[in-house]
């Protein structure tokens, strides 16, 4: 199994309530992906609470290996459900690994 764990920061020009429905809309396109997209195994993306931390998203995923986190990448309804992010985000990190 591939766990596939990204993390997102929003640009700081954006209000807490810009964030807020920006981050809710995300959560919602990308937790709809199973239905759409069969290699996706388990999906789950946690709005940070903590203020104090860096990182406003955290999407954590699972693959049964790393050519189907490829295929969930380019598949029409991931870019679309990313493309949410396109004009918010300032950043992101990403780490894809066997367990």
């Amino acid at each position: 199994m591939v766990k596939h764990i990204v993390m997102f920061k929003l640009k700081e020009t954006l209000s807490k309530e810009e964030k807020l429905v920006v981050m809710n809309d995300f959560k919602a396109a990308i937790e709809a992906l199973p239905a759409q997209i069969d290699v996706i195994r388990k999906v789950f993306v946690g709005l940070n609470i903590n203020e104090a931390e860096a990182w406003d998203i955290c999407l954590e995923s699972e693959f049964d290996t790393l050519d189907d986190v490829k295929f969930y990448a380019a598949h029409p309804a991931h870019v679309a459900a990313a493309g949410i992010l396109k004009d918010a985000k300032q950043d992101r990190a990403c780490v894809d690994y066997e367990c």
